[in-house]
């Protein structure tokens, strides 16, 4: 996969652009993408003991009132088009353009709110040491907004718990987004990275998204 990604960055150089300069008020949490991946811990995996079930959800999302449970937070936030809600926070109609593979979906059922960083990846990184609260808490976390993303089942399917060096966007244009919210997400988290994972994110931090930016922030205890 790393090969392969090595063969694709030299034309995604001419399609691909850092995001927008942060406010000032910002600079002191936001850096570019080397010096994020810098930060990061490299270590090998643990898969041992993972199940899913270890992390609760979706929980009773931000605003426990609303009726609406983390995965329904998530798509009324993502919506390009709002959907009408129903009772028990029923979503119909609304359109979504799906982050991982850009297409555009009418029908909320259709869609899945993915973890950026997938469960299994969290757990071989550090998440198998956390309690059972805190594991919840990253399951269910909207504090940032790169950790959960709603996309079509089928892009949530294809990349199921892979990490970079194995899987990024069908979407090219989405390559340095993904990136540099994959490592947001595991600074924000403590996880660690494998060096293969490292690797892989080298050559993007070295090449097309040398200069994306990503907001460093620090999950909640």
């Amino acid at each position: 996969m790393i090969k392969n990604l090595m063969r694709g960055l030299a034309p995604l150089a001419l399609i691909l652009s850092p995001l927008a300069a942060p406010s000032p008020a910002l600079s002191a949490n936001v850096v570019l993408l080397p010096d994020a991946l810098a930060g990061l811990t490299e270590a090998a995996e643990d898969p041992d003991g993972y199940e899913e079930t270890a992390f609760r959800h979706w929980n009773n999302g931000l605003d426990p009132a609303d009726g609406c449970d983390t995965r329904s937070e998530v798509l009324l936030a993502e919506a390009v088009d709002a959907p009408r809600t129903g009772a028990d926070c029923a979503l119909t109609g609304g359109r979504w353009t799906s982050y991982y593979d850009g297409q555009s979906v009418t029908d909320p059922a259709a869609l899945r709110v993915d973890h950026l960083v997938a469960l299994q990846e969290a757990w071989e990184s550090g998440a198998s040491g956390w309690t059972a609260a805190r594991r919840e808490r990253y399951a269910n976390d909207q504090g940032a907004a790169a950790t959960l993303v709603a996309v079509t089942a089928r892009s949530r399917q294809d990349k199921a718990g892979r990490d970079p060096a194995e899987w990024v966007p069908s979407d090219a244009g989405q390559y340095c987004r993904y990136v540099g919210e994959w490592v947001a997400t595991k600074l924000r988290w403590g996880l660690s990275a494998d060096k293969d994972e490292v690797e892989a994110l080298k050559l993007f931090a070295d090449g097309p998204c040398e200069e994306t930016v990503v907001l460093r922030s620090t999950a909640p205890r």
